[in-house]
C-alpha cells in the first residue's frame, strides 16, 4: 500500500462495443470507447505500455495500492513535464519525498488519460527492476474500467459511462479510504478459526496476503499457523521483517481461495489503520479481474468463465 499525504464484461453503445465492434489493438487509434492491449508479467509486476506526451512506448506497472501515477525522474525532462511542487508518499516501512509534475498525457491506443499530476520517486531511478518507466495508480483506475486477464496476457480499458456487466462473476463491493480499494473478507486458520477483516486490494503485491502486525497479534496468527524462518518485504521507506505461512482459506463473498500464502508483519502494516492487511496478485490472478471504481465494485470471474 502506498499513498500520497495532503469474462464477460460488456461496454455498451446500444448493445455492446466488446460484442459488436472488432477488437482494436493498441497500435491502431480506435474510434470505439474501448481498447485491448497486451499485458506483460515481469518479476511479479503487471506491465502495460503507453505513450506519454508523444513519447516512444513506455512501460508502466499496474498498482491499485499506489495513490497516483509516477514516472522515473530521469524521464521527466525529456517528456516536457512542468514541475508542480512535491509531496510525501507513505510506504510499508516509511515515507519518501517526490517531485510532482503536471501536463502529462498518456495514450493507451487512442484512449487518453490526463492525470492531474504525476510524481517522480527518486527510488525509481535506483530500483533493481529496470523494466518499468513508471506506475499507474489510483488515478488511472478511476479514469477507466480496467479488465485484467492475466492468463490471456490481456488488459481491456473501457469508458466507465458505457460499461455494464452481464457475466456470472462475483461482484464485490469496494470501499475507499483515500485512494485505496478495500473489501470485506475472512481468513480461515489451520485450526479452522474464521476471522473477518477488511483488506486492501493491491495489484502491486506479488504475494497472496500480507497481514499487519496488529491484526496478526490480536488474532494469535503466529500461534495458529506453521511459519518459515523470518524474512523481509521491501517497499517505499525500506524493508520490514515478516514471517511467512500458509492459511487454510481466504473467503471473498462466495469465492474461496484454498491454501493462500501469507506474510505476517512482525511490525507495522502494509495497509492503512483499521485494515487487516492487503490481498495481492497471488490471489487476484486466479480470476479475470474487472475494476470499476465508478460503481465501487470489483468483479472476479473464474478463469473457466
Amino acid at each position: 500500500m502506498t499513498r500520497p499525504n495532503f469474462e464477460r464484461s460488456l461496454c455498451i453503445i446500444a448493445f455492446s462495443c466488446f460484442a459488436l465492434i472488432p477488437t482494436v489493438r493498441a497500435q491502431i487509434k480506435p474510434m470505439s470507447p474501448q481498447v485491448e492491449m497486451p499485458l506483460k508479467i515481469t518479476q511479479g509486476d503487471l506491465l502495460v505500455s503507453a505513450r506519454m506526451n508523444g513519447s516512444h512506448p513506455l512501460t508502466f506497472k499496474l498498482d491499485t495500492g499506489f495513490g497516483l501515477t509516477t514516472i522515473r525522474p530521469a524521464l521527466a525532462e525529456s517528456l516536457h513535464l512542468e514541475r508542480a511542487g512535491a509531496l510525501t508518499i507513505d510506504g510499508i516501512a516509511g515515507e519518501e519525498r517526490a517531485t510532482t509534475f503536471r501536463n502529462a498525457e498518456l495514450d493507451f491506443g487512442g484512449l487518453i488519460f490526463r492525470p492531474r499530476r504525476v510524481a517522480a520517486l527518486p527510488s525509481e531511478n535506483e530500483h533493481r527492476n529496470k523494466t518499468r518507466d513508471g506506475i499507474l495508480g489510483a488515478d488511472f483506475f478511476r479514469r477507466f474500467v480496467v479488465n485484467i486477464d492475466v492468463s490471456a496476457r490481456l488488459i481491456r480499458l473501457c469508458e466507465p459511462d458505457i460499461f455494464t456487466y452481464t457475466g456470472q462473476g462475483e461482484i464485490i463491493p469496494l470501499q475507499f479510504k483515500r485512494d485505496t480499494p478495500i473489501v470485506e473478507g475472512s481468513i480461515v486458520t489451520s485450526k479452522h478459526e474464521t476471522i473477518n477483516g477488511r483488506f486492501e486490494i493491491d495489484t502491486g503485491c506479488d504475494d497472496f496476503l500480507c497481514l499487519g502486525h496488529d491484526f496478526v497479534s490480536a488474532n494469535r496468527l503466529l500461534d495458529q499457523t506453521k511459519t518459515v524462518p523470518q524474512g523481509a518485504r521491501r517497499g517505499i521507506g525500506g524493508s520490514i521483517s515478516i514471517q511467512h505461512g500458509i492459511l487454510e482459506e481466504l473467503k471473498l463473498g462466495t469465492l474461496i481461495v484454498k491454501k493462500p500464502s501469507a506474510n505476517f508483519f512482525l511490525e507495522g502494516s502494509p495497509a492503512g489503520r483499521g485494515q487487516a492487511g492487503h490481498i495481492g496478485l497471488g490471489v487476484l490472478q486466479r480470476f479475470k479481474i474487472i475494476f470499476d471504481y465508478s460503481r465501487k465494485q470489483m468483479i472476479l470471474e473464474p478463469k473457466s468463465a
